[in-house]
């Protein structure tokens, strides 16, 4: 694959962000050089306009900046007028998005109310059935001409009125005609969306913004990608709706959603951005604005000199390294927990990290987030440690403690070739290095010494470019010593530590890049900081540790509390490590999410629950009261259920 087949943004090594065209949005100007804009959905019955209209209030007061309303039938789209004029009556003119699935006739009366109405091809003309077709060049051009029948009025309808439209691809909807042919790919979702493009740009209407949601972190920043490589191809540069969907809550839905959000934000890609997460949607904003304020007043970051990439950004491979102990390799990333700022070591202090010392039993137990490895610094632990864990001094204090065989020298890049000749018996060895550091004498260093493993240290002020550099300069001088990513942090604040790491370290894993991940942050709980790392793998699917949930942040067609509801499935599976549970308040955006589930649980009518296997339905309307038994029965059914005595 050559550079330009690779290209989808300005530049790798320098930050630069990518220029779209501005789209207007009732007042709002969108894309272009205006700042990234942050939006957010009602979760509101849409025809209970007094709630609709207060919650809206509370967005905005919040920050937010577009606000889209679900519009399942004629009825609610017509219901977004007085939801509109109350607003305006109350001095807000906020655009107002109608969100529009299954019902084109919907679409066409909001189209003449609101400022702009999201459409998702998956499903604005199509059903999905799952059903495998078999198509001829004729039969699939005639599907293009009924698709280009049925959207081409509500293209029409948007350029009369001045209506802007997101083309909303969302991977679990993908029609069953795209699957046929492309598969369940981002592939697949970038001509789901060029299908709509094109006929958007056949009647010369241009007020367009796309976004390429999936809930898999690694499909999603693929498809973006991809997405803006084909528009450079056709000279074409609409704006970029960026989001996770079905992101889920607290914790993990922070990560995920920093994961795919802010590894695109690096890249200098995306004007606006909803964070999907199963709260009440004023929740959202403040944690949108924390990832779009960093890219405020980035400026250029220029770390190398712009060279053919040495990986494939549309498509996931990890790093060719040999294994050093159980770093590199086919292992799995490792954590690293950093205590060299603790004033003292105990047992105690490593509960922090998943490692808890039974006093009564004289054991350790360790959790599914036990951390591999304690950096210590020039601190002494005096205690006898967990046998999975291994520990790393500096170099003074390792010569003190160098017959624990479990314990590793941290070394400057310097004293390599010296502190290799002399202590070849040591089977692991630490270079510590910044990561402007790396160069060709170190790397020839490095190459002579295979059990090196280089610990590349990188600090807030360094932006992906200069990550990118020293793993580039590694992979084209073809050296495989593993690479463990260390990153510090001056934060005090668990959000923004939550969300920067996850950008800063999550954008490596999803392009296959780093070993093992350690963070530092003195000012953060110890526990966070270790959750946080864990949660990093998890969302990059590099490492499980745990249960995931593809939990959707409802809306006005949720059929169940599924903030409630996600606390009750969570209580009951979250030792479930590896197992995927879909939790949604509807199908617009499944059934085809299903599939990047192992199990799901779909609202598909008042009280009542449609429990799946992957994308195949197994038991239709379960009452609501039943419906979490019944899915753990499901899970049981299927092999897959542990109970939690097993995991003590």
């Amino acid at each position: 694959m050559n550079e330009e087949s690779k290209k989808y943004c300005n530049s790798l090594l320098s930050y630069s962000r990518f220029a779209t065209r501005e789209v207007k949005i009732g007042a709002l100007k969108l894309g272009g050089h205006n700042p990234i804009r942050l939006q957010s959905m009602t979760t509101t019955d849409t025809m209970d306009t007094a709630g609709t209209v207060a919650q809206s209030q509370r967005m905005i007061d919040a920050g937010c900046e577009l606000v889209r309303i679900t519009a399942p039938s004629k009825t609610e789209a017509e219901n977004l007028a007085p939801i509109q004029a109350q607003l305006r009556a109350m001095g807000y003119d906020t655009p107002l998005v109608a969100d529009i699935h299954f019902t084109p006739n919907a679409a066409e009366v909001a189209a003449r109310i609101v400022e702009k109405v999201r459409v998702n091809p998956g499903n604005y003309a199509d059903k999905k059935k799952f059903e495998e077709i078999e198509y001829t060049d004729a039969t699939y051009h005639a599907e293009l001409e009924r698709i280009r029948e049925r959207f081409t009025p509500l293209v029409l309808l948007c350029k009369e009125h001045g209506t802007a439209m997101r083309i909303g691809t969302n991977h679990g909807s993908l029609s069953d005609r795209i699957l046929s042919r492309y598969g369940d790919t981002p592939h697949g979702m970038v001509e789901s969306a060029m299908e709509f493009l094109r006929i958007c740009r056949d009647h010369d209407y241009h007020d367009i913004v796309i976004s390429m949601k999936a809930s898999n972190t690694l499909v999603m920043v693929q498809a973006y990608r991809l997405l803006v490589h084909e528009m450079m191809q056709q000279g074409m540069n609409y704006p970029l709706h960026l989001g996770v969907t079905e992101a889920g809550d607290g914790e993990d839905g922070r990560i995920k959603s920093a994961v795919g959000i802010g590894t695109l934000l690096e890249d200098g890609l995306g004007d606006t951005i909803r964070v999907s997460l199963t709260e009440a949607p004023e929740e959202e904003i403040p944690v949108a604005r924390m990832l779009a304020e960093r890219y405020i007043q980035r400026g250029a970051e220029a770390v190398g000199i712009e060279t053919e990439s040495p990986i494939d950004p549309f498509h996931y491979h990890r790093r060719d390294t040999h294994a050093v102990l159980n770093i590199g390799g086919k292992n799995v990333p490792r954590v690293i927990a950093d205590y060299s700022h603790r004033s003292s070591i105990t047992a105690a202090s490593l509960f922090a990290v998943g490692c808890n010392y039974s006093v009564p039993l004289d054991k350790w137990n360790l959790s599914e987030m036990a951390a591999d490895y304690i950096y210590v610094g020039n601190q002494s632990v005096a205690f006898e440690i967990p046998g999975t864990l291994g520990i790393i001094y500096d170099q003074e204090t390792w010569h003190i403690h160098a017959d624990n065989p479990r314990s590793y020298p941290l070394i400057k890049p310097s004293e390599l070739i010296t502190f290799a000749t002399a202590h070849p018996q040591v089977p692991a060895l630490f270079v510590d290095v910044d990561c402007d550091e790396v160069n060709d004498s170190l790397i020839a260093d490095l190459k002579k010494y295979p059990q090196a493993v280089l610990f590349l240290r990188t600090h807030h002020d360094h932006g992906m470019a200069a990550q990118r550099a020293a793993y580039f300069r590694l992979i084209q001088s073809a050296c495989s010593n593993p690479v463990i990513s260390q990153r510090a942090y001056d934060i005090a604040e668990e959000d923004p530590f939550m969300l920067y790491a996850s950008t800063d370290l999550g954008a490596l894993f999803i392009d296959g890049l780093g070993d093992g991940i350690c963070i530092s942050a003195p000012q953060i709980a110890m526990q966070r900081v270790n959750t946080t790392s864990f949660g990093i793998l998890q969302a990059t699917r590099t490492r499980i540790s745990k249960t995931e949930y593809i939990s959707c942040p409802s809306c006005g067609r949720t059929l169940f509390d599924l903030q409630e509801t996600t606390a009750k499935i969570r209580s009951q599976t979250s030792h479930l490590k590896g197992v995927k549970i879909g939790i949604m308040g509807c199908i617009v955006n499944g059934p085809g999410e299903m599939a990047d589930a192992d199990y799901g649980y779909v609202g598909t009518g008042p009280g009542k629950i449609t429990l799946y296997k992957e994308k195949n339905v197994v038991k239709k309307n379960v009452p609501e009261e039943q419906a979490v038994e019944e899915l753990i029965n499901l899970i049981k059914s299927h092999g897959d259920w542990v109970e939690r005595e097993e995991l003590a």
